[in-house]
């Protein structure tokens, strides 16, 4: 925070409270020269009138007491701008203190899970029912409850894994996180012609009924995406290329969104998990990953 915004909150919580505890005491007490109640016209009720209920003495006390309170919780702990206060306390380091507490308290029971492969975790149904639970607090809302994904997010119960479907390598995705380009090829293909061809062709790789025309054309223009998909098309997990044979398809394998991913591509990131979990609740998920791919035929 800036030293003027610190200045005008300091400035501004103590207008506050001493403007309170001026209302208090202007308030508290009749003062030489007020009228008597008989005098205001004001009544209420027949015979209720101005001044004549004053507030009691230990009602007047409290109101003291929450200002002398306010002064002193400003002073240990931080609310005027800067000053971090006495007692140095800071919502992040309880923040962190509570962890190291979860953290302390959860450490048996992840401890014999501690530096086993995926495919061994996966074995142990403890070990799965765990990294389910896992799974939904950090993954789910990406990657769905059911793990199946959604619009832009892979299915991980498939079997199909763009950066290879091996235990270490679904660590590894879950530790160091993946960012996956699909550079935008339109300009290179050129033409609207160019780009349909493509497109059914693409299609026709996972078996789809297409123009056979357009198809044959599209062979040749798919060449410029051969260096990443492999003149195949069966992808690259080097690269997080998917295969584009086996009708598993992140963004829709629509005519509408194929052609929008070959002529404005396509960014996904996955971000990295393992500062967040810790390498044996990423083994955990991983497990429970591995557990849902096994054979699982892929998807149309």
């Amino acid at each position: 925070m800036s030293g003027f915004w610190s200045w005008f909150i300091i400035t501004l919580v103590v207008l506050n409270i001493a403007g309170c505890a001026w209302l208090l005491w202007w308030t508290a007490k009749r003062r030489p020269g007020d009228p008597a109640p008989e005098q205001t016209s004001h009544y209420w009720d027949g015979d209720i009138t101005e001044y004549n209920k004053p507030l009691p003495k230990w009602w007047i006390n409290l109101f003291w007491l929450t200002i002398i309170f306010a002064i002193g919780y400003l002073a240990w702990y931080p609310g005027l701008g800067n000053f971090a206060g006495y007692g140095g306390w800071t919502s992040a380091g309880q923040h962190d203190a509570d962890v190291a507490a979860a953290e302390a308290r959860m450490a048996p029971v992840f401890a014999r899970f501690q530096g086993r492969s995926i495919d061994d975790l996966a074995n142990e149904p403890d070990a799965v029912a765990l990294g389910r639970s896992v799974f939904g607090n950090f993954c789910a809302t990406c990657h769905g409850s059911d793990a199946r994904g959604a619009r832009g997010f892979p299915n991980l119960a498939d079997g199909s894994w763009n950066w290879g479907g091996t235990p270490d390598q679904i660590l590894t995705s879950i530790l160091d996180g993946r960012e996956g380009v699909m550079a935008p090829m339109g300009a290179v293909l050129g033409s609207e012609q160019a780009i349909t061809e493509a497109v059914v062709y693409t299609q026709s790789l996972s078996g789809r009924r297409v123009d056979p025309q357009l198809a044959a054309a599209g062979r040749s223009r798919f060449m410029v995406c051969a260096a990443c998909h492999g003149v195949d098309g069966t992808g690259n997990p080097a690269l997080g290329a998917p295969d584009l044979t086996d009708g598993v398809w992140t963004y829709g394998g629509d005519f509408d969104s194929i052609r929008h991913s070959i002529v404005h591509g396509r960014h996904g990131q996955m971000p990295a998990h393992g500062p967040i979990i810790g390498e044996t609740r990423a083994r955990l998920v991983g497990a429970y990953l591995w557990s849902l791919g096994q054979d699982t035929p892929a998807r149309e």
